[in-house]
């Protein structure tokens, strides 16, 4: 079986730890700084196989220079459309990678709106969606387009509901806090909180979570509903039309008033 672990960066970044037990090739997904992704790697004997890159932004892509020189046989996947310097192989949607030392493979989706090129990797019951998609929110707008975010959600939205989404930071209680501001009488909100905030009082991750919860709980996945349009149209003082509109109100309105 697929293992899928994470290694803590910064302040609140997960890196991907992808292996099968005894078997010492590895992957990583998103490594912005190498130090605790050769910590980890050395202490448990393993050789890495392959780094996935999401999108640009440098506490996602750091560590590959300093990675790929550790272990040059390493292939470095990441975004055609971005400015990302170390690729061995660029890729765009429809590719597949194949990770052959770990059994894996993984359908490439563009999801642009964060940045430009933004790419998720999707396959074995999971999903790797950098900062498009988070644990009860979204990324913010960057290089990219609302449009284009509200877009990618939905795409991600139409992925079986059993998938597991693993995003790159641990915003989840937060995002929660903004969710409750657009949904207050949400039972499974309500409810996924308090789930989640004794996790992080036990020190253990709020990810993986599945896109059933997302759909049931994230307001940035749920445009089309009653409740959030009614939200977001309070807000904005008027009438709003469609997912994309919903979407931009409910971004700005995270963005000025919240975070």
């Amino acid at each position: 079986m697929l293992e899928i672990t994470p290694i803590p960066a910064f302040e609140d970044n997960y890196i991907w730890l992808l292996h099968r037990p005894g078997n010492p090739a590895c992957a990583v997904v998103d490594p912005g700084d190498e130090d605790p992704v050769m910590e980890r790697l050395e202490t448990e004997g393993l050789e890495l196989d392959a780094i996935l890159v999401t999108h640009k932004h440098g506490d996602h892509v750091g560590g590959v220079g300093a990675l790929k020189a550790r272990w040059p046989g390493a292939r470095v996947y990441g975004p055609v459309h971005e400015p990302v310097s170390g690729l061995d192989q660029r890729l765009s949607e429809g590719d597949q990678v194949v990770l052959e030392p770990l059994d894996a493979a993984f359908r490439i989706m563009e999801v642009p709106g964060h940045t430009e090129g933004h790419l998720a990797y999707s396959g074995e019951g999971v999903l790797f969606c950098g900062d498009t998609l988070f644990a009860g929110g979204c990324g913010r707008v960057f290089s990219g387009t609302y449009e284009q975010l509200s877009d990618s959600l939905r795409r991600i939205a139409s992925l079986p509901s059993e998938t597991l989404v693993y995003c790159a930071h641990e915003y989840t209680l937060a995002n929660l806090g903004f969710a409750k501001w657009v949904e207050p009488d949400n039972q499974a909100l309500l409810a996924r909180e308090k789930m989640e905030r004794e996790r992080r009082e036990h020190g253990a991750p709020t990810l993986p979570s599945t896109l059933a919860l997302e759909l049931a709980t994230n307001p940035f996945l749920r445009t089309g509903e009653p409740t959030v349009i009614a939200a977001a149209e309070a807000w904005a003082g008027k009438p709003l039309h469609g997912h994309r509109e919903v979407f931009r109100t409910l971004r700005q309105w995270k963005d000025r008033d919240y975070d």
